[in-house]
């Protein structure tokens, strides 16, 4: 926009200093004097209009930085309260696990342990004495052909 600006106000500027590049047509009822004067004036609204436009422009691009701004402080103050719930949380995680007795959890675990071990004692218990009982008594009397062979030879 800028390069069309400054070859806008160059073209307007040689046409009201060098008629012969951009002529006109002369009108029959206007005299010439009058037809420079109405040149000089068409030419001045011109250049009011381009001011008009550059000052236009100029002011949407304030606009437009001012908004994008305004976003980035609106995505920052985001950002912030954010983190700041993040590193709330993070504390509060912290601190649970801080507090927490380790010793004591691994007591608990232990007793538990330790209850498990005694409740299948009590559960297997009359079960095991009776098959150890049960073994004890079941004695062969009589002796394998192995035991036979050996006292034969005399070596029992």
């Amino acid at each position: 926009s800028s390069h069309f600006a400054q070859t806008f106000s160059t073209r307007v500027r040689l046409a009201a200093s060098s008629p012969r590049l951009y002529p006109r047509a002369p009108t029959a009822t206007a005299p010439p004097l009058t037809m420079a004067g109405k040149s000089q004036e068409l030419i001045q609204q011109l250049l009011q209009a381009e001011k008009e436009a550059e000052a236009l422009i100029a002011t949407a691009k304030k606009n437009r930085l001012a908004k994008l701004k305004q976003a980035k402080d609106k995505a920052e103050e985001d950002l912030k309260a954010f983190r700041e719930e993040q590193e709330q949380k993070f504390q509060k995680e912290m601190g649970t696990k801080a507090a927490a007795d380790p010793s004591a959890e691994l007591k608990g675990a232990t007793e538990e342990e330790i209850r498990l071990v005694k409740q299948d004692y009590e559960t297997n218990k009359k079960r095991t004495v009776e098959y150890v009982v049960s073994k004890v008594l079941d004695v062969t009397t009589e002796l394998t052909d192995t035991q036979k062979q050996a006292l034969k030879m005399g070596r029992v």
